[in-house]
Order: C-alpha cells, then sequence, then structure tokens
C-alpha cells in the first residue's frame, strides 16, 4: 500500500528533515536540574520558539516518580512517548499522531503490505469512528460491513476518544484471531455485533467488464502503488472496445496514492491543468498537482463517475477533478470528505510522527476536508435496495450514459 518515498500517499507518507520535541528544554529553572538528573536527557534542544512555562510538565513528571505507587513500572522514555502523545492529542486532529518503536514498525508492515487484519479503511467523521469502506474480497467484506457504519467499541473497548492508529491496533491481530466489532448502522435501532476473523490482507485494485449495453465499466478499488499502470491499461482496454460511454465506480474507495490519482486524471485533461492544490496555509506557498496531458478523449465521451460515503481521500481528488471540469457527471451519495495531508517523520531511527500540514482544494477552490464532493444527481442506496439486488445508483448512470447526445 503505502510505501516510503516522495510520492504523496493519503494518508501522506513523505520523510521532512524537523525538529524533535524534546521535554529538557525552556524549562523552569527550579525544575529542571532534577529531571536532568532523572532521566540524563542527551541531545537536548536549547531553544524553543515558544513562552510557555514548563514547570507544571516538570514538577508533574517528579510527583509521578515520588508519589504513585508503581511509578517504577513505566520506563522514563515510556513517559515521554506517552508525554509526546498527549502533546499530539492537543492538536484536536485524529490525523496527527506519534508512532512509538512498535507502532512505527506496524505503521511500516502496513505500508509494505506485510499485515493481517479484516481489510477495511477507517477515519474519523463527526469525531465518530466510521467506516470508509471495507475492502473487496477481504474479512470486513465477507462479514458484511458497510460504509459509514459506526464502532462503538472493539472487543471490549468503547471507542469514543480513541485515535485512529489505537483503533487500527485494536482490530488487527494475528491470522486467524477473532475481532468483535459493536457497530451502529444508519436505518438500524440498535447496535449490533459483527464478529470477524482476522487475515493476510491482500488490497485489491480494479476489474473491468463491457456491458450488452455498451458501457464500459471501471470499479476502481484503491489507489495503490500499482493502479495507475492497471488503469492505463484498463483504458487502452475501453478505447479498443469501440464504445463511448464510461462509467467509474469509485464508492467503497478509501484512496491511496495521490500520484495515482493524478496519473488517472491526466487521460482526460490537456497538460498543465490543476488535478489539485495542497494548500498550507500560513502564507506557505501551496503546492500545485497539474495534468500530465495524455488527454486521449475528445468531447463525444460519455463519462460517468458513482461514489458514495466510502469514496475517500484519492477518490475525491480524482472524481473532484473531473466534476470541475465537466468532464464527468457524479452520480451517488456525498464522499467522505478526507481531504488533510499527512506527512511521516523520522523522529528517531524507531519512532515516527505523522501530521497533517495540508488540506486538499479541488481545481475550483472547494474544500475537501470534513465536507466531501456533493454529486450532480443524489441517488439513495437504501438497505431494501441491498435485500432486493438493485442498485439505484448505477441504474441513474446507466440512464445518463444511454441518453441521446444533444
Amino acid at each position: 500500500m503505502e510505501q516510503f518515498s516522495k510520492t504523496r500517499y493519503i494518508p501522506t507518507v513523505v520523510f521532512l528533515v524537523v525538529l524533535f520535541f524534546i521535554f529538557g528544554v525552556y524549562v523552569g529553572v527550579h525544575n529542571r536540574p532534577e529531571i536532568d538528573k532523572v532521566i540524563g536527557l542527551s541531545n537536548k534542544e536549547t531553544q524553543i520558539a515558544t513562552n510557555a512555562d514548563f514547570a507544571s510538565f516538570w514538577k508533574v513528571w517528579n510527583t509521578i516518580n515520588e508519589k504513585y505507587p508503581r511509578a517504577d513500572e513505566t520506563s522514563d522514555q515510556d513517559k515521554i512517548y506517552g508525554a509526546i502523545s498527549g502533546l499530539m492529542s492537543s492538536l484536536d486532529d485524529p490525523y496527527s499522531v506519534f508512532f512509538n518503536p512498535d507502532d512505527a514498525q506496524a505503521f511500516e508492515d502496513e505500508i509494505a503490505g506485510n499485515f493481517t487484519g479484516v481489510g477495511m479503511e477507517v477515519g474519523i467523521k463527526d469525531k465518530v469512528l466510521t467506516v470508509i469502506a471495507p475492502l473487496k474480497d477481504t474479512p470486513a467484506y465477507r462479514a458484511n460491513i458497510k460504509p459509514g457504519d459506526k464502532i462503538l467499541k472493539i472487543d471490549k473497548t468503547v471507542t469514543s476518544g480513541l485515535s485512529i492508529e489505537k483503533a487500527i491496533k485494536l482490530i488487527r491481530g494475528e491470522k486467524g484471531t477473532e475481532v468483535v466489532l459493536t457497530i451502529f448502522r444508519e436505518g438500524n435501532k440498535d447496535p449490533i455485533e459483527i464478529k470477524i476473523v482476522r487475515d493476510v490482507i491482500d488490497v485489491p485494485t480494479l476489474d473491468t467488464e463491457l456491458q450488452s449495453n455498451g458501457i464500459f465499466v471501471i470499479k476502481l478499488y484503491s489507489f495503490s502503488a500499482n493502479s495507475a499502470s492497471l488503469f492505463r491499461n484498463a483504458i487502452k482496454e475501453f478505447a479498443e472496445s469501440g464504445t463511448d460511454k464510461l462509467l467509474l465506480d469509485l464508492r467503497g474507495n478509501p484512496g491511496g496514492y495521490l500520484d495515482a490519482a493524478v496519473d488517472m486524471a491526466s487521460w482526460f485533461l490537456p497538460g498543465g491543468k490543476i488535478i489539485v492544490t495542497e494548500d498550507y496555509g500560513n502564507n506557505t506557498k501551496p503546492e500545485v498537482f497539474r495534468s500530465r496531458g495524455y488527454d486521449v478523449f475528445n468531447d463525444k465521451l460519455k463519462f460517468v463517475v458513482l461514489i458514495d460515503g466510502g469514496s475517500a481521500s484519492a477518490s475525491e481528488i480524482l472524481a473532484g477533478a473531473l466534476q470541475d471540469y465537466k468532464i464527468a457527471k457524479l452520480v451517488g451519495k456525498q464522499s467522505f470528505g478526507k481531504g488533510s495531508v499527512q506527512e511521516a517523520i523520522k523522529i528517531t531511527p524507531d519512532t515516527l510522527l505523522k501530521i497533517t500540514v495540508a488540506k486538499w482544494l479541488t481545481p475550483n477552490g472547494n474544500l475537501i476536508e470534513g465536507k466531501g464532493l456533493t454529486p450532480d444527481y443524489e441517488v439513495e442506496f437504501i438497505k431494501k435496495d441491498l435485500e432486493d439486488k438493485k442498485d439505484p445508483q448505477l441504474d441513474k448512470a446507466t440512464q445518463l450514459l444511454l441518453e441521446p447526445s444533444p
């Protein structure tokens, strides 16, 4: 899935050089000598641009060591890690988090694609842990987990106040073990418990189909490392099919590599057109990602994109660009609204900081984070539709694609 390189991932993965917050600096004169003796701080930064009073931090540290009956069961280094995690929580941003050595290793394993779990993307929506989307043919998918499901408990742990990373850590586990999720689903009166057996997760990418009505369907499940090349093959297959009707299904696609989204959008846009803007705020110059100008289609292309609450990040970037330039019509439901950019920063050789640095804007300057994309044609997909094996969103897309050209 993710990889450590200069390629953006959403959550973005790049390395920056940054000052590590060391808790042995700019402190109260009376407390600093004692704490230095206690923990023997090394690599102390001697200047920090802040007027904050650190005396209370050192006083709490010393009080823990003096009063807490099991203080010696927690190492000084673990206390530092806990303090940094607390510092990150003050940002009130679920996507900014510090990884201690164990968590950092798990994060890197996920990036390499070597992890076991249930196969779903989660995020924070209205301060509640929410399923963005289950991935196709994974344990979560087979257990009937749905986009928008609110996770109230993981086994016996209440999720209120949990960071995304802590929640993911609880959900993951060894292959063959079971996790019980307490889910609240829209349309149900009461929460339900869903038992899922963990397995090795292979992230799917895409499927294609030429329907008998002449509509060529690309179902894109994720923006993985190889998705751009697979999408290229799908576009070639579409071009050779002889039809001018293209349906791109991004429902339940939680995102992935930004570079893949830019590459895919480039098949439909002239070179130099803005696909997405990375807005850093604070008078910092934004970074603009532009079309590579493959632009192989003319104005005869009939194009519809399906989105829903499980369409997030890279899906929203691609769909947002196609909508803003009126290349495609969007059909379905409001997308998830994951439009913030994270960067992974090596703090020490075995710890990481993942921190939000920017927000995504569509070509027309619309903010994705927290808002998502509004479809051109909003179509419900209710529980009864699923039970009746109907897909009204697909039906609407089909209707639009089969309408005579004006």
